[in-house]
């Protein structure tokens, strides 16, 4: 099937361009990417030559912003530029082109992949977003409708193939997407692989499952801590989805063991310590032994223990399959998340609100994407290169803007667990506190406008030629996507708090 596929797709002449490109974003909105990704590769390239060496070319929209979309989600830096034949003088999308839903699905769609200074679809964002929701009161059919509500409310770059596909109407909603009738064959033939491949993976995701609940069940933390969280599938669920591929079972195993520690760690802060059993506590992981711990509550101890036995197990496994021993490393993020933890302790102790830069300065790290990121960065292996353990101890880009918006997405939705007090406050209480003019609504959209923003830089990082791999710069794409997917699913989000 997969070769098939293939063939299909290396097949096509000059003059199926769009065809390619369609062929592309199908098995991408799939999740089947991993299979094609030297074949996509040789496609893309082929177009960015193009793109590059012949400036642009044709005057159809959906084809030109599918394509930017495209490169840019490779990691191809194109210009905005490609869309000034569709703008007007006044900065506005050419009026013969509003009644285009193809089109104008495709530019916001584009737009999502904006970095900052990208003028044009910052505009192209909004504008499309008002014509398509006013078109939507013109739309005959219920499924044409349904389909440009969910690319106004989930656009693919900000979304999980995997959570997000439904393979059942994937043909119709996709047609619909593309408006191209002669797609039917290979579209069957992705269907039936995605269905055979999402059959295999769930296999394989019952099984580490199975595993991570018989490890969580063995260390009888919540024995001890009865009002602590005991969630380890929807803890998994973050690591499946943060690194999804196939062969990645054991790296997302190891993961979900570090952030079952985040949740239990907040919850010994928010619920459990006093504020000088949590200075001790912070001092003990700052020293990372069990020396002079004789002070702290049982379940503290418990903790302490199983957290260095289970960062030297995964220690162990990235030398065995590296050469390289990420351990000093995964002390430190963990020194910084409880010293971040501990900072918020004293607030609440103090009955203080920070200012709104201290508190996201410090709230970066208590999100517990740092310790995710330097899990992540030693499962692949990052740390062999010298130049990337560099570029991680100093808080890249990439990791801060991802922490950064998870904790923001938080704030907005105040998204604590039902065992949890909530006691580290939030952005919003801060900044109506620093800012007494203003009200919690217009603090609200403000919150919204620093996570476009950080978008804007998330995505300049993965379009950098920075020394980290794909893989890394994926997961924490991923990791970012999962934040609003869970929030509007209804989830009670487990935030890497």
């Amino acid at each position: 099937m997969v070769k098939l596929i293939k063939n299909i797709l290396t097949s096509m002449n000059s003059e199926k361009q769009l065809d390619e490109l369609i062929m592309i974003d199908a098995i991408q909105r799939l999740g089947l990417e991993y299979y094609f990704q030297e074949d996509i590769h040789r496609v893309l390239e082929k177009h960015h030559r193009k793109v590059t060496t012949m400036g642009e070319d044709g005057g159809n929209l959906h084809y030109v912003a599918l394509r930017f979309g495209l490169l840019r989600h490779a990691g191809y830096n194109v210009s905005e530029g490609v869309f000034n034949k569709f703008i007007d003088k006044d900065r506005k999308l050419r009026k013969e082109l509003r009644k285009d839903t193809q089109g104008l699905m495709s530019l916001f769609e584009a737009s999502q992949l904006r970095i900052p200074g990208d003028h044009i679809l910052d505009d192209a964002s909004q504008y499309c977003e008002l014509i398509l929701q006013a078109n939507l009161k013109n739309v005959a059919k219920e499924s044409e409708a349904r389909v440009i509500q969910n690319t106004l409310s989930n656009p693919f770059h900000k979304s999980l193939p995997r959570l997000s596909a439904d393979l059942d109407n994937f043909e119709i909603s996709f047609k619909i997407i593309h408006d191209h009738c002669g797609i039917n064959g290979w579209v069957e033939e992705i269907l039936y692989l995605a269905r055979m491949d999402a059959n295999e993976a769930q296999i394989t995701h019952m099984n580490e499952i199975t595993y991570i609940s018989r490890w969580w069940n063995e260390l009888r933390l919540t024995e001890k801590l009865k009002l602590a969280r005991s969630q380890p599938v929807k803890w998994h669920l973050w690591s499946l989805v943060v690194l999804p591929s196939p062969n990645m079972a054991q790296l997302r195993i190891e993961l979900t063991k570090s952030i079952s520690f985040i949740y239990i760690i907040d919850d010994i802060f928010d619920v459990y310590g006093t504020l000088q059993d949590l200075t001790l506590f912070t001092e003990a992981v700052n020293r990372w032994d069990l020396n002079n711990v004789e002070k702290l509550p049982e379940y503290m101890t418990m903790c302490l223990k199983e957290l260095y036995n289970t960062t030297n197990e995964i220690s162990n496994t990235v030398y065995l399959n590296h050469g390289w021993n990420p351990k000093g490393r995964l002390t430190k993020a963990w020194a910084e998340l409880c010293n971040a933890f501990l900072v918020e302790a004293k607030w609440f102790a103090s009955g203080q609100l920070p200012s709104t830069d201290e508190y996201m300065k410090n709230g970066v790290v208590s999100s517990g994407v740092y310790i995710v990121a330097a899990t992540i960065f030693s499962l692949l292996g990052e740390g062999v290169n010298n130049t990337n353990t560099h570029l991680f101890n100093n808080h890249p880009h990439i990791v801060t803007s991802a922490a950064k918006i998870l904790r923001l997405w938080d704030d907005l939705k105040t998204a604590k667990d039902e065992n949890s007090n909530g006691h580290d406050g939030s952005y919003i209480a801060c900044y109506v506190k620093q800012h007494k003019d203003r009200s919690a609504e217009s603090a609200r959209q403000h919150v919204f406008e620093m996570i476009s923003d950080e978008w804007k830089c998330l995505n300049q990082e993965c379009l950098s030629h920075s020394p980290f791999s794909t893989d890394f710069k994926t997961a924490l794409l991923n990791l970012t996507r999962m934040v609003p997917i869970m929030y509007s699913s209804n989830h009670h989000l487990p935030s890497l708090l």
